[in-house]
């Protein structure tokens, strides 16, 4: 957990939060948000969520099943 340093006496704990992202979207930014959460580029998220559609055939219902229960940040 990151912790940001204020002052010597205070210190604010930022949260991670797993959210659809509003800035790095392309359909409803389920894969932007999973990037953030774990830090790492959003095209290879993409990728690996294609690969995955391709190849377990359940990633398109997935997707939508994740856009509608994940909270848009």
């Amino acid at each position: 957990m990151p912790v940001i340093h204020i002052s010597a006496e205070r210190q604010v704990i930022m949260e991670k939060k797993l959210h659809r992202s509003i800035s790095d979207r392309k359909i409803a930014g389920v894969c932007g948000g999973l990037a953030e959460y774990f830090n790492i580029d959003p095209t290879v998220v993409r990728v690996i969520w294609a690969l995955l559609s391709l190849f377990a055939g359940s990633g398109v219902l997935a997707y939508i099943i994740v856009a509608l229960i994940m909270p848009e940040g």
